[in-house]
């Protein structure tokens, strides 16, 4: 049988990266006893790239193959340490696994040993840090009894674990060296079992973590959003007496500057409301796959983080709601004002045109008073060099009579400056209406 000749077709430039995204991030097979430590450092600048070069160099100290370029995950095997490198768009994880070694003795619950600790310090980075865990795998015969041991009982949320024996616990509060810790009590899962819901679990408290960044920015702009709010109520209540043009202009100014300050906070939560709900999403998803029943008299995982998570991202809602509806509402009453504004500048074009027009008929009654004195003046000199033409003639002997004939000459005289003025006048009117219809069209 012959197999298909794919050279036939042309793949699509992203078939290859789309393909390969479901493997991008593969769980680590792990067996109980182990403990995991996570941390979480948010993206900052140029911190990626100072990141991937701090993992590059202490992959070579450390003899291990450094991560090869544009790869979001790096898995580095120490001896009994593990380090996962995962970098997402907006932070980077370093997960570290330490297994504890055969025979080990009892120790205390999250107790780092020297050599991770060791490991940790050497591998600096340059992002803030947001998330720190200690997770540990411990197979208890009793998960409630043990947890009791670990965690307050005030704050204590413990739940089954879907599909399998065991259960998870924390009290999701911060330990003397500022980490979250987390017990996992699981009887004989497989390693890849184990390694998936171990990552799920650390994931779901990443996100969580990630979720919660949008409540310090909701709380940040909400005075500013209250003060734009009262403002605006006041400002439609002063638009309803405003009746002079500089009063209506002063609130227009008001209102886009309102408009300006509102649209800068809400373009720069924008992002962060939009990642608290894709993290919250994500959280819940992680639940939906981890719990199981609740387990008596304490809370579960989702009933603990409802009471404090979702009231957080309600409030984010709430705020990025208020943004929008205020936004709408400017831009509705700016337009109202503007309007106005333009019918009060459009009434003012009115008045100085109509100014403007009484005083082209003044200017033109004053034209033609000034052309009619015009008209006398210069026949008057016409008429006075023709007086002397006609004595000159007289005086050289012609049968001229120099008065009759400057009298006769008189009317001639002024009908011939009329009719020339007139004549000037009525080719410059000409030119004007020919170079005002050139214009228009």
């Amino acid at each position: 049988m012959t197999s298909l000749d794919k050279s036939a077709f042309t793949p699509h430039a992203l078939r290859e990266s789309v393909l390969n995204e479901v493997h991008a991030r593969p769980f680590t097979p792990l067996t109980q006893p182990v403990l995991v430590i996570r941390f979480a450092f948010m993206a900052k600048g140029d911190s990626p790239a100072v990141d991937r070069a701090s993992l590059t160099a202490f992959c070579a100290q450390h003899g291990a193959l450094p991560p090869e370029p544009g790869v979001k995950h790096h898995q580095v095997d120490l001896g009994p340490v593990r380090l996962r490198f995962e970098q997402h768009s907006e932070f980077a994880t370093l997960t570290w696994i330490w297994s504890p070694p055969a025979g080990a003795g009892p120790r205390r619950f999250g107790a780092i040993a020297p050599e991770l600790q060791a490991l940790i310090a050497a591998l600096p980075q340059a992002g803030e840090l947001l998330v720190a865990v200690k997770l540990e795998v411990e197979n208890a015969a009793d998960p409630v009894a043990r947890a009791e041991e670990i965690f307050d009982k005030s704050s204590l949320a413990i739940v089954a674990i879907k599909g399998s024996a065991g259960a998870v616990a924390s009290d999701f509060r911060l330990d003397d060296d500022g980490f979250t810790r987390i017990l996992v009590c699981a009887d004989g899962p497989t390693p890849e079992r184990l390694g998936a819901l171990v990552q799920r679990v650390l994931e779901l408290e990443t996100y969580r973590t990630l979720a919660l960044l949008g409540l310090p920015a909701a709380l940040a702009l909400a005075p500013d959003v209250d003060r734009i709010e009262r403002r605006l109520v006041e400002v439609l209540a002063e638009m309803q007496g405003a009746q002079s043009f500089k009063l209506n202009n002063h609130l227009l100014r008001e209102l886009t500057e309102l408009e300006a300050l509102l649209e800068r906070g809400a373009t720069g939560s924008l992002f962060r409301f939009g990642a608290s709900r894709a993290y919250y999403d994500l959280v819940q998803a992680r639940l939906a796959v981890i719990e199981g029943e609740p387990i008596a008299p304490y809370s579960s995982w989702s009933s603990f983080l409802a009471r404090r998570t979702a009231p957080a991202m309600r409030t984010c809602n709430a705020l990025e709601g208020r943004q929008s509806n205020l936004s709408l509402k400017l831009a509705r009453a700016a337009d109202l004002l503007r309007t106005r504004v333009n019918v009060e500048l459009e009434q003012q074009n009115r008045d100085l045109l109509r100014s403007m027009n009484e005083r082209t008929k003044l200017q033109l009654r004053l034209q033609s008073t000034v052309e009619g004195l015009s008209v006398a003046a210069i026949g008057y000199y016409v008429v006075s060099l023709f007086g002397y033409l006609a004595k000159g003639a007289h005086d050289s002997g012609l049968p001229v009579e120099p008065t009759l004939a400057t009298a006769a000459f008189v009317p001639v005289a002024i009908a011939l400056i009329w009719f020339t003025t007139h004549q000037i006048r009525k080719r410059h009117l000409k030119e004007d209406h020919e170079a005002e219809k050139t214009e228009h069209e």
